[in-house]
C-alpha cells in the first residue's frame, strides 16, 4: 500500500501529539481518541501499533513507548520522554523555515504547494517572515506580552521599568532600564539594556521578566554603553562564582535548560550530570531540596553535606510536629 506525502505529513504531528493526549486522558476509549484526532478507529490503531516501535536509543524495555489496552480503551504506561505536546522553539522554527524555502525552490523534488502551505502555517505562528527572529513559537501568554512590550519600547525609543528574577541570587527586583537591542541566543530571547541601578549594560532574559512597564521618558543609554561582545558565547566564567556538579533525574532535567550550565553529560539511564555555577550556598541548597529528591550534589563535598544536613533538619521538624 502506498501512502501519499500529504498523509505522511499529517501522521507525524499526530503521532507526536498522541502520547501527550493519552497521558492526559488515561483509559480513553479508542473511538473517542479517533474522533478527537479526526481519523478512523482503524487509522488510530495503526498509529498506536507504530508508537510501540518508537522511543529512545537502546530500544529496549523502558526505552520504547508502551501502551495498555483494556477492552476498547487505551492507556500509556511508558511515555519514552514524549509527554510534552509538539512545540517549536524560535530557533527550530527559523531553521525549519529556511530549509522549507530552500526545498521549495528545487524543481521536481517535492510537492511545492504542500511546502508553501507549511511555510505559511509556520510564519503565521512566528509572525511575518521579515519580523525579528525574537518572535517565538511556544511562548506563554505572559512571555508574548513581555516581548511585545519590549519591542514596542525599542521602536518608540522609550525606557522601561521591569520586575526581574535574578536566578543566580534567587531574588526579584525592580529596575529601570534603557533598552538597546533584542537578542536571540541559545534559543532564548534577551533584552540588552543599560541598567540604571547597576550603571552598566546588562542582559535580561525575557522569560524571567515578571512585569514590564513602558515609561514616557526616552531611553538614553550613556555614550559609554557598548553592545556586549557575544562572539565567545553568552556566558563567561565569573571569578566570584564557584562550580557545583549535580546529578539530575529525568524529572529535573529542566534545570539544565533554565539555568546557565557549563556542561551537560548524558547518562545511559536518562539522567544528566551538569556543571552549574553559583555564588550563594543557601540558594543552591534550596534549589536541590526543592527538586524533591530528583537531584543530588556530586561535588563539592561540603555542599553535598549541607544539603543532607538541611534535609535532616526538615525531617526532624516534621517528626516533632
Amino acid at each position: 500500500m502506498t501512502t501519499s506525502p500529504a498523509a505522511l505529513g499529517a501522521r507525524l504531528p499526530r503521532l507526536l501529539s498522541l502520547v501527550p493526549y493519552l497521558l492526559a486522558h488515561p483509559g480513553v476509549p479508542v473511538a473517542q481518541a479517533a474522533a478527537d484526532f479526526g481519523v478512523t478507529e482503524k487509522q488510530l490503531r495503526r498509529d498506536l501499533e507504530l508508537l510501540w516501535m518508537c522511543g529512545l536509543p537502546g530500544y529496549g524495555p523502558g526505552d520504547l513507548v508502551d501502551l495498555s489496552f483494556s477492552g476498547e480503551t487505551v492507556t500509556v504506561t511508558e511515555d519514552a520522554g514524549m509527554r510534552r505536546p509538539l512545540r517549536l522553539t524560535t530557533a527550530e522554527a527559523t531553521a525549519l523555515l529556511v530549509a522549507l524555502r530552500a526545498l521549495a525552490e528545487v524543481p521536481g523534488m517535492v510537492d511545492t504547494d504542500v511546502v508553501r502551505r507549511a511555510v505559511a502555517k509556520i510564519e503565521s505562528a512566528v509572525g511575518a517572515a521579515a519580523a525579528p527572529a525574537g518572535v517565538a513559537v511556544g511562548l506563554t501568554a505572559r512571555e508574548e506580552e513581555t516581548t511585545a512590550a519590549v519591542r514596542g519600547a525599542l521602536d518608540r525609543g522609550h525606557a522601561l521599568r521591569i520586575r526581574y528574577y535574578t536566578a543566580s541570587r534567587d531574588v526579584v527586583g525592580e529596575r529601570t532600564v534603557d533598552p538597546m537591542r533584542l537578542l536571540l541566543m541559545e534559543d532564548r530571547e534577551y533584552l540588552e539594556a543599560w541598567c540604571r541601578s547597576a550603571e552598566g549594560v546588562r542582559l535580561f532574559r525575557l522569560d524571567r521578566v515578571d512585569d514590564v512597564q513602558e515609561l514616557a521618558e526616552p531611553a538614553a543609554p550613556p555614550p559609554t554603553a557598548r553592545p556586549t561582545d557575544l562572539s565567545a558565547g553568552l556566558f563567561r566564567p565569573d571569578p566570584e562564582q564557584r562550580e557545583a556538579v549535580l546529578l539530575l533525574e529525568r524529572e529535573a532535567r529542566w534545570v539544565a535548560e533554565y539555568y546557565p550550565v557549563d556542561e551537560v553529560i548524558e547518562w545511559p539511564d536518562g539522567r544528566a550530570e551538569i556543571r552549574l555555577r553559583f555564588t550563594d550556598d543557601a540558594w543552591l541548597v534550596r534549589l536541590v531540596l526543592g527538586l524533591g529528591g530528583h537531584a543530588q550534589v556530586l561535588r563539592p563535598a561540603p555542599l553535598r553535606a549541607a544539603v543532607a544536613e538541611r534535609a535532616e533538619h526538615a525531617l526532624l521538624g516534621l517528626a516533632d510536629g
